[in-house]
């Protein structure tokens, strides 16, 4: 019309976010991203294929000036991030679960969701309240199911406040710092990310395979005792 092409600007881009990639997700969100996945990880059921472990670490690491090619974050604000949303996340879960908790994990058809949900309530039977909630955080899985899990089974709202917490900040702030602590000692430590994020997630199953230790141990000395005592003089 009137001699005038009609130019069409090209369309930016679209944001691709993959939700299963740590370095993605704060590329995309940065330290909201955080407080956002923890709470869902940590609170909903639906958030247990997030990856939390990894998010933490590499969050830490990119905290950290001039180590990595990835997004500059602010340390405070990473470490508040990660204490809020894993922290209400959750009190959340375990008000859900208070709520209904088994009736929403058996609708789900996830296999794994349920046998986390199984590795759950072995820890609180074999390890009690306090112990289990704390060594639930570092298992992938098992720290999105144990919440609702808590509040199903009746656990004391006070104790598992106190408990959850303290694991909760153990998990969250150590990670971070320690992916902080990395970046400052190893040149281009992105370029490691992926072996050095499995590590970490191997590492955070090391205090639950303690646990499974000592726990068969004292099993297995139980049974010795009483084989013992069955089998002795009458």
């Amino acid at each position: 019309m009137g001699g005038h092409a009609l130019v069409l600007a090209p369309s930016a881009p679209a944001l691709a976010v993959n939700v299963l990639d740590a370095s993605s997700l704060l590329a995309a969100f940065g330290a909201l991203g955080i407080a956002v996945v923890l709470f869902a990880e940590t609170g909903l059921l639906v958030g247990f294929f997030l990856p939390g472990d990894s998010l933490l670490f590499t969050a830490g690491l990119f905290s950290r000036a001039g180590a990595h090619a990835g997004p500059h974050l602010d340390l405070a604000q990473v470490l508040a991030a990660a204490a809020v949303g894993a922290l209400a996340g959750a009190q959340c879960g375990y008000v859900l679960g208070q709520r209904g908790g088994r009736t929403l994990l058996a609708r789900s058809r996830n296999k794994r969701l349920h046998e986390g949900a199984a590795r759950a309530e072995e820890l609180l039977d074999r390890y009690g309240h306090a112990r289990a909630i704390v060594l639930a955080r570092f298992v992938p899985v098992v720290r999105t199911v144990l919440n609702p899990l808590a509040g199903a089974l009746g656990v004391a709202p006070r104790t598992f406040a106190v408990w959850q917490v303290a694991g909760g900040l153990v998990w969250t702030l150590g990670l971070v710092l320690a992916g902080y602590a990395l970046g400052s000692v190893v040149p281009n430590v992105d370029r490691y990310l992926l072996p050095i994020v499995g590590l970490v997630v191997a590492l955070s199953l090391l205090p639950l395979a303690l646990e499974l230790l000592r726990g068969r141990r004292r099993a297995a000395a139980e049974a010795g005792a009483t084989a013992g005592t069955d089998g002795g003089p009458r």
